[in-house]
């Protein structure tokens, strides 16, 4: 990095291209190299990069109205924005649900903690302030969302700042912490949750956040058959709130509007970013169950928490062209062909002695890289294996999303993919042959 760089970097000791243009499933940067976005940079994109027509509602919205503060005015974008979403959400969304913008998915994941806790305040329950949630989980980066998480690197530096409200076991089938095997498991890790309640102090416990598919630090681990509706069973049965992180999941990732409708399950609250507006501006949002809105309804009426740029006019205008976008191309309706195209590419890789696991839901999928496929053994983290794969694929001139800690929460690398919508067999195709020469350049004997 030249000296005169004025940016903060995630990494002072990486030199990064400058990204100069995107277009459909490809970014361009300013030295001329050219990237298929296999990533979707992070699930983020999901109609694909430079659709002209999103900058066009936005420069529009802008010139009519940028910004208005939510304690003086609502604005008819995020009045229209909120009301798609909730029509696209689990039927209990759709009668007196509500939704609350914020920035991004960190946003909505802090603001689910206040809205728990403040519910059971309205409800006269006032020993409830705790959100469990599971080992090797991940819910954002600020501190509070860092607190629900459950990933041991991540929390390590912040350690002495953050709570420990309770993690349970992750449903993690290819790398059960039980060392069982689905279905004789009877769904351990979900009674994990029951036992947790049962064994500790059950009256502080106001909610329980999961992602439905395990994005980042998993690499799109699926549950099996019955694991959300026992979750949600036994949220019930102790009176705490559902809460499911759709942050990667949602708006279409794995080939429903949010992947718990996957499995028939009703959240009480539903937390989206990432792909709520392609990336195109920072949105996030928190979608809110009548069962709760009612709680601050003939409660208090107020709920003590804000962001300045929540509901923004231009970033919930965004939403809505992303929206129109997906409706007028069909796009949801591409994602299960063009995520069948997909696995079928990779399918060849599992071939390879290191790779151990293709798995995933939709397009959002993991590869998942081991030393010994007999016995599951992972690589060790100093060897940097996801990140040495992610380098090599991005020199064949395709872009993955490495993470390592799949297993403990330090062994264990992956890469996870989650490309547009928009894509092609025939980039798919382009995806798994840099995988194939990735992996030849990482393991060379």
């Amino acid at each position: 990095m030249s000296n005169d760089a004025a940016l903060f970097p995630r990494n002072f000791h990486q030199v990064l291209p400058v990204a100069v243009r995107g277009e459909g499933c490809w970014l361009f940067s300013a030295d001329g190299g050219k990237f298929l976005d296999a990533a979707g940079q992070a699930a983020v994109i999901n109609i694909g990069h430079g659709v002209p027509e999103i900058g066009r509602a936005m420069a529009e919205q802008s010139s009519k109205l940028a910004f208005a503060h939510t304690s003086q005015f609502h604005s008819p974008p995020a009045e229209k924005l909120a009301a798609r979403l909730l029509s696209m959400a689990p039927p209990n969304f759709r009668r007196g649900g509500r939704v609350y913008f914020t920035s991004g998915g960190s946003e909505a994941a802090e603001t689910a903690i206040k809205l728990v806790r403040q519910y059971h305040l309205e409800k006269g329950q006032t020993s409830r302030y705790r959100v469990l949630s599971r080992r090797q989980s991940y819910h954002g980066s600020t501190l509070g969302a860092m607190t629900i998480s459950g990933n041991v690197a991540r929390r390590a530096p912040y350690a002495p700042m953050l709570a420990e409200w309770g993690h349970i076991a992750p449903c993690f089938c290819y790398h059960c912490p039980f060392e069982k095997t689905f279905p004789e498991c009877h769904l351990a890790c979900a009674d994990d949750l029951d036992s947790f309640l049962a064994g500790s102090d059950s009256a502080s416990a106001a909610a329980f956040v999961f992602e439905p598919v395990v994005g980042a630090t998993l690499g799109a681990a699926v549950p099996p058959a019955g694991y959300v509706a026992r979750i949600a069973e036994i949220c019930r049965k102790h009176g705490i709130l559902l809460v499911a992180d759709e942050v990667m999941t949602g708006i279409g990732r794995t080939g429903r509007p949010f992947a718990v409708q996957h499995w028939g399950v009703e959240p009480d609250i539903i937390l989206c970013g990432k792909g709520i507006a392609s990336g195109y501006a920072p949105l996030g949002a928190v979608l809110v169950a009548p069962n709760v809105v009612e709680a601050f309804e003939n409660g208090s009426g107020a709920f003590k928490h804000g962001f300045t740029y929540q509901a923004h006019p231009v970033a919930t205008a965004t939403g809505n062209a992303v929206l129109d976008y997906i409706e007028s191309h069909g796009l949801f309706a591409r994602v299960v062909p063009a995520a069948i195209a997909l696995s079928n590419a990779l399918a060849p890789l599992l071939s390879h002695r290191h790779v151990s696991d293709v798995r995933g839901l939709g397009l959002l999928v993991g590869i998942e890289f081991v030393r010994d496929k007999s016995t599951r053994l992972s690589f060790e983290p100093s060897e940097a294996i996801a990140e040495k794969i992610r380098a090599a694929a991005m020199h064949e001139g395709v872009l993955v999303y490495p993470t390592q800690g799949c297993v403990d929460g330090a062994r264990g690398d992956h890469i996870l993919l989650a490309p547009p919508f928009i894509i092609t067999p025939e980039e798919s195709a382009l995806i798994a042959t840099a995988l194939a020469a990735a992996l030849a350049k990482v393991f060379p004997d």
